[in-house]
Order: C-alpha cells, then sequence, then structure tokens
C-alpha cells in the first residue's frame, strides 16, 4: 500500500543544509544544530532599531522587543507578555472559529486569504482592548508593510499615520506597554495570514483525522511563514566550525533548518511531530506562539469542516511568496 502522506519540496529559494557559508558579506546559517546555537548565544544579537518621535512608525520599531538589545528586551518583552495575559488561547481559538463561520455563512465563496488576514487580526485586536478591532485591520496591514527597515518613504508616511490611528485606539498606558501591545497585532499579521492560508492550501491532502494543530505544526516545518531570522555577532565567535568576526551579519535559515536531514529522517514527507524553528527561539522566540497558533487554528477548522465536500487534492510545494526574512 502506498503512503498517503504527500511529499512537499522545498521551495526554489530555499537552500540545502551544509556548514555555514559567506555569500555577499552575510553568513547563512542552515543546519538546525547551527541555528539553535545561534539563537541561544548571546554573542549573536538582533539588529536593534533605532528610536523615533511618539506615534510613529520609528517609535514603535524603536520600542518594540522585537528589535530591542539585551539591556531593554527584557521589560519590552515581559510588557507583550502582559498584554497577552488576557487573551487566552482557547478563547481566541473560539472567537476565531465563530468570525469564520459567521464570515462564510454571509459570502460561502470567501477565500482563504482574505479570512486569514482579517478573522485573527480583528479577534486579536478585540482582546488586545482596541477600541474598534474593524478599523484596526486595515491600519495594521499598513504598518506591517512597512515594519521591517527598508520601506520606501511613502510607505513610511503610510505607516506613521496607521500608528497613530492604533495608538488612539488603544487601552491607554506607559509607551513600552502600547508600543508592544501594537507590535503582537503587527507580528501576527502577514505571518498569522500566511500560516492560515497555507494551511487551507494542504488541507485537502491530508487525511481530516488529522486534527488542525498537527497540520499547521508540519505546515510550520514544511513551508514556514516566516523562512529567516537576522542575527548581528557581537564579538568574534563561531558558528558551526566557522570564525566569524564582530559586527558580522548572519541570516539563520529556517526553511532549511526544519528540514535538516540530520534532524529530520524523509524531510519532504508530511509526517507530524517534527522538530520546528519556526517560532525562534531563546531570548527572541515568539511571545505569542500559543496565541498565533491558537487563531489559526480556529480559522482552519472552519475551513477543512465548511469545505471538505469540494475541495480537490491540489498540487503541493511552498508558496512562491512569504515574509522572508524576520529582521
Amino acid at each position: 500500500m502506498s503512503d498517503p502522506t504527500p511529499l512537499i519540496p522545498p521551495g526554489p529559494d530555499t537552500p540545502a543544509c551544509g556548514p555555514p557559508t559567506l555569500d555577499g558579506g552575510v553568513w547563512s546559517v542552515t543546519r538546525h544544530a547551527d541555528v539553535c546555537a545561534v539563537l541561544a548565544d548571546p554573542d549573536f544579537q538582533v539588529p536593534e532599531a533605532a528610536p523615533g518621535p511618539p506615534g510613529t512608525l520609528a517609535w514603535l520599531r524603536g520600542t518594540v522587543a522585537r528589535f530591542s538589545g539585551p539591556g531593554r528586551h527584557p521589560a519590552r518583552r515581559a510588557a507583550a507578555v502582559a498584554a497577552l495575559a488576557d487573551c487566552a488561547p482557547d478563547g481566541l481559538r473560539r472567537d476565531a472559529a465563530r468570525l469564520t463561520a459567521e464570515e462564510l455563512d454571509r459570502d460561502p465563496r470567501a477565500g482563504s486569504a482574505g479570512l486569514a488576514r482579517g478573522v485573527p487580526l480583528r479577534v486579536l485586536a478585540g482582546r488586545l482592548g482596541l477600541a474598534d478591532p474593524v478599523v484596526a485591520v486595515p491600519a495594521v496591514t499598513v504598518v506591517a508593510a512597512a515594519y521591517q527597515p527598508g520601506a520606501g518613504p511613502a510607505a513610511v508616511r503610510r505607516a506613521d499615520r496607521a500608528v497613530a490611528a492604533l495608538v488612539a485606539m488603544s487601552p491607554a498606558g506607559p509607551s513600552e506597554a502600547l508600543a508592544n501591545r501594537i507590535g503582537l497585532l503587527v507580528q501576527a499579521c502577514a505571518a498569522t495570514a500566511a500560516l492560515i492560508d497555507t494551511a487551507a492550501r494542504y488541507a485537502p491532502a491530508v487525511p481530516p483525522s488529522v486534527p488542525t494543530a498537527t497540520l499547521l505544526a508540519e505546515v510550520l516545518r514544511l513551508d514556514p511563514p516566516v523562512r529567516a531570522t537576522r542575527r548581528i555577532a557581537v564579538r568574534p565567535a563561531r558558528v558551526g566550525g566557522q570564525p566569524v568576526p564582530a559586527g558580522a551579519e548572519l541570516v539563520l535559515r529556517f526553511d532549511a533548518a526544519n528540514r535538516d536531514p540530520a534532524v529530520v529522517t524523509a524531510p519532504e514527507r508530511f509526517a507530524p511531530g517534527r522538530s520546528v524553528l519556526t517560532f525562534g527561539a531563546g531570548p527572541h522566540g515568539c511571545p505569542g506562539e500559543r496565541h498565533a497558533l491558537a487563531l489559526a487554528t480556529g480559522v482552519v477548522d472552519v475551513l477543512r469542516e465548511r469545505r471538505a465536500d469540494t475541495v480537490t487534492r491540489p498540487e503541493l510545494g511552498p508558496a512562491r511568496t512569504r515574509p522572508a526574512v524576520s529582521r
């Protein structure tokens, strides 16, 4: 009898696992063990963002835990964790499922991409206390499009206005609490949407008996919504036996490390229960992992239930576009 589980090849831009390599002045780290070592090593830090005027995109970047160095990161991460304290994952899952069902009742042809972006943000914004979750969705989307450094001036101006709107509809509080509350929404925007949309695409090839949480875990490994993250060496160090000078930039490739044959047998086979690095690890591991998975589960549960009798087996393969690198 043939194996019913699908094979999902790596994306065309996913490098093979191997020793760290230097390309264009940037180190590419692909092996599972090497990525884990860098994430846990204090000699490698996230690139910090410069501060900016209150209520602007630069202020948001310069105040969130995501772009903070070791001196400021613990307090800012604690602010994000505190904001999530009232967002029980089970409640997020139920709210996401209810809202998805309501949207499909209103429009049975609603696409998974639209549901994937709108539903999680509306649910999370409501739980985080924003005054108008519906209006918050497009504002968060605008900010997310310019969140990573390198956005053009027009995108930054739009994001500045959107940040100001999100501040106005957020609960009052200290600057760090306010910024990290908004930062949670921005972090959840594109990545959670991509996870949901990809899981919906793969779902028809997976037996209905496979729980949605299990499906999502393997999608995170095989076709991660965020393919890589960056670190800077703050002093001379070694990675995978290679000497790395202070100031060197490293790109940690989750997409490659998740398929490392030294850790995963038959890495292209859809087989839940594997090691997944997509949410990161160490001090900068995502504090909202359980919350993002709960939101995604709520949406995908309903999509699988509603469309079980109408979908056909897809042509499997990683999506061509993703938020490629998280700073």
